[in-house]
């Protein structure tokens, strides 16, 4: 069963954030079971980051969250006002193209 990861965080200075956020995509896209791994601004809210991410399994999103480059990721968050975060893992047991 997969997982899709969506959901929102708020940064108060984009510019500063842009190479760690980079970095962490880069990474996480190289990780064994990523199938999906962005991070987006949205187009009518400055500063409010769209999260889509689809892992293969549970574990694999497990192991994502263990590495090295996630830990690096966190630590930069309150020099550049990181808030609001508010992601949800849904289970998909199937899809189809629409």
């Amino acid at each position: 069963m997969s997982l899709i990861v969506a959901g929102t965080y708020r940064v108060e200075n984009l510019d500063g954030l842009r190479p760690h956020v980079a970095a962490v995509v880069r990474a996480s896209r190289q990780e064994d079971g990523c199938l999906e791994y962005a991070h987006a601004e949205d187009a009518l809210e400055p500063g409010l980051i769209r999260v889509f991410e689809v892992w293969r399994d549970r574990a694999a999103l497990n192991a994502h969250f263990a590495a090295a480059h996630m830990t690096r990721w966190r630590s930069v968050w309150s020099q550049f006002g990181v808030s609001e975060r508010r992601l949800i893992a849904y289970e998909v047991a199937s899809h189809k193209s629409i």
